[in-house]
């Protein structure tokens, strides 16, 4: 078996090597929307924990002033109580 080589043109090498150059360019974005993503998504996992740990302090300070003035309605302005009976 005999192996012929032959040489590639330096336009043809060119055009191959920017090929390459634009391949590794892609990837490189794709990998950095990805690790974005990731980010993105242990940023929205930690403030839905967060928004989780004030539903329930929400909760507990209700209760707590229903306990103490009744079931009413606060209003944050006035700090008035109207209670309903």
């Amino acid at each position: 078996m005999t192996v012929e080589k032959k040489v590639l043109t330096k336009e043809e090498i060119a055009k191959l090597q920017n090929l390459k150059t634009k391949f590794v360019e892609l990837t490189s974005s794709i990998g950095e929307v990805e690790i974005n993503m990731m980010a993105f998504q242990n940023k929205k996992e930690n403030l839905k924990k967060q928004l989780s740990e004030l539903n329930k302090e929400e909760m507990t300070i209700a209760k707590e002033l229903q306990d103490k003035y009744g079931q009413g309605n606060i209003s944050l302005e006035t700090g008035e109580i109207s209670i309903i009976k």
